[in-house]
């Protein structure tokens, strides 16, 4: 469908082109616009002339509110992406009908009596211009795919159709300036939302999931199924996403194989990239580059490094998944890292805290600080149980010789998971068996709101009890570690998004009254 508009657009553009070079072709178009107008604008009817002036005038209306609906909706449901290409299009969308106008210099329909308020040259129509994209931008940002999408297309086709009978009706434009417009509307908005927000990418849907989580149905299933089989040798049977509740980097799946054991994959896509890139930036704009927080450069080196991790970690003694490879869907845009399945295995949080547990938990963070490692991102959904084993997972945030404080915030996280499950005086108890009291101390004064991860956050908030207070209450007391870290780097970032910031929104309340987001 974006093809055929794109041929569309490019049909016209070769008719303004032709416009510009002759006048004969101008006034071939001009006659038969007016006799197509002839019929309509002289069999006028009086009721009929009310409801066309009306809609006449609603039009900049409809397009204010179905703008501004598709911004405000958009932003609450984080599509900040799909905003910006709205505001791109009608940016674009209006420079275009403006210059081509002012070049061709179109006068309005002569011969009738012009009945609607009209300024400007008249091809395109430039009010038909932004309704169009307006409506478009909010099929394309907040309706979801299906039958859903199809429906809204048709009543944008609908309302467009309905506003340029009313222009011709009225005199206002021909009908050429009509279809022009809507042609540029539709092609600008096509253009932008699949080069920058493909749906396969980032499909639109109301649910409780997060976005990181990737359709793997349809084309992608497929070309999952086929990469594994050519570059793996796995035959899949059934594909299906697992552990999505804490997953919130990638697509975690689940691979039923024909011939041997069940896969676990993770499945990373450019969207993650973007993700990782906008947090560390979030990270360093607020706190300072507090370690490791460079971003990475490609899909492809962000999933070697956790499959490097992997193996570093497995080196070391810490037990975590055993990695079988790295599966390319899509080059330098979407791969797929394959490890073992880890059956019947549970999420500590849904199993028994023994003292057992406890210590094989602490001798876990042990021997990651005794190989110079940091998993970086202890919770409860990353430490698995598997019989009598205790299964460290996710180490996509791994780190290599890391620094005594990023250490410290390891073993604090993994005394509050435990002690979700348990109680914090016996957590507390154990640890001391391993670790000095001094080196207690010192994870609890490194750690805060920030340091926990999001989903330990939210755990140690439901629990109710205190966790952080009542380890800093059993520790020996300690000043907090500051984690603020100011440098020229971080000073001049902060001063450069400003302006950015400033210098954008600028522009945005200026040119609202030109891409029709001003009554």
């Amino acid at each position: 469908m974006a093809i055929g508009w794109l041929i569309a657009f490019a049909f016209w553009a070769a008719i303004w082109l032709w416009v510009f070079l002759s006048d004969d072709p101008a006034i071939w178009i001009t006659e038969r616009d007016l006799e197509l107008m002839k019929p309509i604008v002289n069999n006028r009817v009086g009721w009929l002339t009310s409801v066309m002036e009306w809609t006449n005038e609603a039009i900049p209306w409809v397009t204010f509110a179905v703008g501004w609906t598709t911004i405000i909706i958009g932003l609450a449901a984080k599509r900040i992406r799909h905003v910006l290409l709205f505001v791109a299009s009608a940016t674009i969308g209006s420079v275009v009908a403006t210059l081509v106008a002012n070049e061709i210099q179109r006068p309005r329909p002569l011969g009738f009596e012009r009945l609607g308020d009209w300024e400007g040259f008249a091809q395109p129509s430039r009010p038909i211009t932004l309704l169009t994209i307006a409506l478009m931008a909010f099929g394309l940002t907040l309706v979801p795919g299906g039958t859903m999408r199809r429906a809204w297309l048709v009543a944008t086709a609908v309302l467009v159709t309905w506003f340029g009978v009313a222009q011709v009706y009225l005199a206002v434009d021909h009908p050429t300036d009509l279809t022009s417009a809507a042609t540029v509307g539709v092609a600008i908005v096509l253009l932008l939302y699949r080069s920058g927000a493909p749906e396969q990418v980032f499909p639109i849907r109301y649910h409780t999931g997060k976005t990181a989580h990737l359709d793997v149905t349809g084309a992608r299933g497929e070309a999952i199924r086929r990469a594994l089989q050519t570059q793996l040798g796995v035959e899949v049977t059934h594909l299906q996403p697992v552990g999505l509740a804490g997953s919130a980097g990638s697509t975690p799946l689940r691979i039923q194989q024909r011939d041997g054991p069940d896969l676990f994959a993770k499945l990373y896509a450019r969207s993650h990239l973007r993700s990782d890139r906008s947090y560390k930036l979030g990270r360093t704009l607020l706190y300072g580059r507090l370690e490791d927080e460079q971003h990475f450069t490609s899909v492809r080196r962000l999933i070697q490094h956790e499959d490097y991790m992997l193996h570093v970690m497995g080196r070391a003694g810490v037990d975590t998944m055993e990695p079988c490879g790295i599966v390319e869907i899509t080059p330098d845009r979407e791969y797929l890292l394959v490890s073992e399945f880890l059956e019947g295995a549970t999420e500590i949080s849904e199993t028994e805290i023994t003292v057992e547990l406890i210590d094989r938990a602490l001798a876990t963070v042990d021997a990651l600080w005794h190989a110079g490692l940091a998993h970086r991102d202890i919770k409860p959904a990353n430490v698995m149980v598997q019989g009598d084993r205790l299964r460290l997972i996710d180490v996509a945030f791994g780190q290599v010789r890391p620094s005594p404080w990023r250490e410290a915030v390891d073993l604090a996280n993994m005394m509050l998971v435990l002690a979700l499950g348990s109680n914090p005086e016996l957590v507390y108890e154990r640890a001391r068996l391993r670790f000095s009291e001094d080196e207690i101390a010192e994870a609890f004064a490194a750690s805060r709101g920030v340091t926990l991860p999001s989903a330990l956050r939210a755990d140690v908030k439901r629990d109710g009890r205190e966790l952080l207070e009542r380890f800093r209450q059993l520790a020996p007391a300690r000043e907090p570690v500051a984690i603020q870290r100011w440098s020229i780097r971080r000073a001049a970032l902060t001063l450069w998004v400003a302006f950015v910031a400033m210098l954008v929104m600028a522009i945005f309340f200026g040119s609202l009254p030109e891409i029709g987001l001003s009554p």
